[in-house]
């Protein structure tokens, strides 16, 4: 099973926040959309809006650990790190997908084609289509 087998499956609505932005606006919006973790976007002229990283609550939790209340004002720049992107495509595999979650501790990941953000996979849509694909193959039970 490809990463765009589960994308079909999924609503394509991809909720973004602009590394200027705060801490707080980030978790207003993964509130509001009752998600986890937000695609970040840098706008740079030249390169029109280019995905940069992810956002999770653990950057939240972390904000507010390192500086209390005031950390809701922090950028959301300052909380990721920007040196690699670590993304998918819509044609790796699910075990692929797996390992790189695995080896860089991270449980979303933004599905990038042709340079263009087409979503987000979660360690949850990863597991969900693993246990799916098992039960499937099990032999009925008589």
């Amino acid at each position: 099973m490809q990463v765009g087998d589960i994308l079909r499956k999924k609503t394509s609505r991809v909720v973004t926040v602009r590394m200027n932005e705060t801490v707080g606006i980030a978790a207003q919006l993964m509130r509001a959309s009752n998600i986890s973790a937000l695609v970040v976007k840098d706008v740079v002229r030249t390169e029109g809006n280019t995905a940069v990283g992810m956002f999770t609550e653990r950057d939240v939790v972390r904000a507010i650990a390192e500086h209390g209340a005031a950390g809701v004002n922090i950028k959301v720049s300052q909380l990721i790190s920007v040196q690699q992107l670590i993304a998918c495509s819509s044609t790796d595999t699910l075990e692929h997908v797996r390992h790189l979650m695995n080896r860089h501790h991270v449980r979303h990941l933004p599905v990038i084609d042709n340079y263009s953000l087409i979503g987000v996979i979660s360690m949850r849509d990863v597991s969900t289509a693993f246990d799916e694909a098992t039960r499937s193959a099990a032999p009925a039970a008589a």
